[in-house]
């Protein structure tokens, strides 16, 4: 998870300055698919045609998608707003599951979103003279 959210961070600062969001998304996903299908090759055990026909429209649609609406909205975030924005992403997610694959709300999940909500929260609410 640390190297995900280095990852993530380090390409969220360097699309601050992107014209083309769509165009930069689709050139990060067309130089990530040599090594997609060279890991298919050396590991096809199990995949299906269908299984990876769904895991490219999940992958590489949904998450171009993502990343380019992300590059679309960076460059009007500070750096601050984006980075505590980012924290979102995954209780985003598992609402999308709760939603689209009717899963269950567990309350392990509902303390995590307050938490997290709280904390975005308390980061972005403004900082007074005295605190200063």
């Amino acid at each position: 998870m640390a190297a995900a959210a280095f990852g993530w961070g380090i390409y969220s600062l360097l699309g601050r300055g992107i014209v083309d969001p769509l165009g930069a998304t689709g050139a990060n996903f067309a130089l990530a698919l040599p090594l997609g299908v060279a890991c298919y090759l050396l590991l096809p055990d199990g995949l299906t045609w269908r299984g990876t026909m769904l895991a490219v429209l999940s992958g590489a649609v949904t998450s171009g998608a993502g990343y380019a609406l992300w590059y679309s909205v960076l460059p009007h975030l500070q750096s601050s707003v984006a980075a505590v924005a980012q924290l979102t992403v995954p209780l985003i997610a598992v609402a999308g599951g709760l939603v689209l694959l009717n899963e269950p709300l567990s309350a392990r999940f509902a303390i995590a979103a307050a938490l997290v909500i709280g904390g975005v929260g308390l980061s972005l609410r403004p900082v007074s003279p005295k605190a200063q």
